[in-house]
């Protein structure tokens, strides 16, 4: 079973020096909306989703949320060869989320 990866924002810049594609949840511990979205999310993880997800504390990311531009939280980024992609603010369901994060999995299984 995947479980959430925490990151930091020095650690995340680093990994996308790389060149990577992955997904990064942002998130803030006290937002009601984010700890939902989490819980979904620990659902699609322990269904193998298509790709690890990291989640991002955008209290320790002001820099990444200012150049990525990230409006509110809870939001989904998809980083596609280092740079941003696809964003989701508003998660409907499981299976949305799900179908969302399989629909960018842009070749990246496991």
């Amino acid at each position: 079973m995947r479980k959430l990866i925490e990151c930091t924002e020095r650690e995340l810049l680093q990994a996308l020096e790389s060149g990577e594609s992955r997904t990064v949840f942002f998130y803030t511990p006290f937002c009601g909306t984010c700890k939902l979205t989490e819980r979904m999310l620990d659902i699609i993880l322990q269904m193998e989703p298509p790709r690890e997800i990291w989640k991002c504390n955008v209290n320790f990311s002001p820099q990444l949320c200012r150049e990525w531009q990230i409006a509110s939280v809870p939001c989904l980024l998809q980083i596609v060869n280092g740079e941003p992609g696809g964003r989701l603010y508003r998660v409907q369901s499981v299976d949305a989320l799900y179908a969302w994060l399989e629909a960018a999995s842009f070749g990246n299984k496991r």
